[in-house]
Formats: C-alpha cells, structure tokens, sequence
C-alpha cells in the first residue's frame, strides 16, 4: 500500500488586531501603508480612524512580521499584539486602507475605550463562571452577544442575549431601551475579537450597569484557550474563510438556532 504524502502544512498567515489610540496623519498612514502592503502582495483591510486602528491581513510570514514591525515602529502602536490563525489559501480577494469616522461605528461620542477600558473577564474565568452558573460572589451572569444576527444564528455562546441587531450601530439605542433589564446580574458582552465590546462594555457602564465586563480577546481567544465549552456552533469571521470552528479552522458552518429572545 502507498503511505499518502503529509498533508501541506498551511501556509497563510491570517492576524487580526486593533487599538484605540489617536492617530494624525491619517492620510499619510494610509499611503505609507498601502504602498507597503502592495509591495509585499497582502491582502486584507486596515481602517484607520482618528480614535485607533483595526486591521485584518493574510500572507506568508516574513511579510505579516515586515507590516507588524512598520506599526511597532510607532510607539502608540508598539504593544499591538494580533491574533492568529493559519490557512492553507489566501481568505482575502483585495487589500484596503480606508480612512473612516470611527474604526466600529457606535455613534455615541462621549464613548472613548482610550480614555480607559471596561474591565474584562479571561476565557478561563467566564468558562468557570459558567460551569458554575454564576460569578464568583454567586450572582446570575447574562452573556450579551454584541454581534449581528446572522453572525449570531451561525453560533454563539448557549443562552445568550441577542438584540437582533443588523448593524452595530443599531447596538446603542437596542441596549439603551432595556439597560434595566440587566438589573442585579454580572453582564459579559462578547463578540468576534473584542473591538465591538471595548465600545459596548463602556456603553452599559455609562448608562449605570454597575457589573459589566467585556470577554478578553472575544469569542476567537475562547476558542483558543477553552474550546467550545458553553458554546454552541461556530463563529463568523469577515474573510473568504466564512466561519470558524472551535478549533479555528474553517469548515463549521453549523446554524445554531437562537437560544434566547431578542432581549431579556
């Protein structure tokens, strides 16, 4: 019998990382960094606002490590610190770098995650918490999925609370309208890598939700560090790899139907 060949080790690097830290010379930024880009055949998207940066790039190695070393030469950029998974193909058609507004559009300006972060909860801890059924100091903890729905119905956390959302700019005034339902309960929000929840956990914590955290690293870090305990399906991610298994690797497509009503 012929023994198969090895299977070929993936060769495409895929990170994603952001930062809420001012930034000038957005033009300039953005030229400097297509240029670069180009020149080393990455593909992905970089949005640069004046509030920070988030981006999403896949190419071989020396060339993610080449653009990661231009950021780091900035000293506001110089912890970026990206999350990574590996691909055998390329997930991107294209490479972007666009200057918006805000890098996650929330449309409620007195929200600055530079100024301070909400306090965040580790993948261990919330998997423990969960375990349990409560926080350490024994009260009810409400996971809120930040994430729209059709990200929602691919999967989620079992149990969740789920607004119904179409866009993330739709999350303010959906949380606005029931912050009370949220009374005496230790609130988690979570989401893909944790951006939309640096705005969301501030948010609640403006509109007097006294015990909210945002889940460290999003939904993409629990998979890393606690697999799919509590977890239900897999999570949609804004490339051509679509949705990632807990193991994250592409393939797990499975619809998770809604574990909870629009809203508690």
């Amino acid at each position: 019998m012929t023994t198969p060949p090895p299977a070929a080790t993936p060769a495409v690097v895929n990170i994603s990382c952001y930062k809420f830290v001012s930034l000038d010379d957005l033009p300039g930024w953005q030229a400097r960094l297509a240029a670069q880009c180009e020149a080393l055949q990455l593909k992905g998207t970089i949005l640069l606002a004046p509030e920070g940066i988030n981006l999403f790039l896949a190419g071989p190695r020396p060339a993610i490590d080449a653009v990661m070393a231009t950021l780091r030469a900035d000293a506001r950029l110089a912890d970026l610190s990206p999350k990574e998974s590996l691909s055998a193909e390329q997930p991107f058609k294209r490479m972007k770098v666009k200057i918006k507004r805000e890098i996650i559009t929330l449309n409620r300006p007195q929200i600055r995650p530079e100024a301070g972060r909400a306090p965040a909860v580790a993948p261990e801890r919330l998997r423990a918490w969960l375990d349990a059924g409560c926080d350490d100091e024994g009260r009810p903890v409400a996971l809120l999925d930040t994430r729209n729905a059709f990200e929602r119905d691919l999967g989620s956390f079992v149990g969740c609370v789920d607004f119904r959302l179409g866009k993330f700019s739709e999350f303010a005034p959906a949380v606005e309208a029931h912050a009370a339902d949220f009374a005496g309960q230790t609130v988690v929000t979570f989401c893909t890598g944790g951006i939309r929840c640096e705005k969301a956990a501030l948010l609640m914590q403006d509109l007097g939700i006294e015990r909210v955290y945002q889940l460290e690293g999003g939904i993409l870090k629990y998979f890393e560090l606690v697999g799919d305990a509590h977890y239900q399906g897999g999570c949609f991610v804004f490339d051509e790899r679509e949705v990632l298994g807990s193991d994250l690797r592409p393939g797990d497509g499975t619809i998770a139907p809604p574990a909870a009503p629009r809203h508690r």
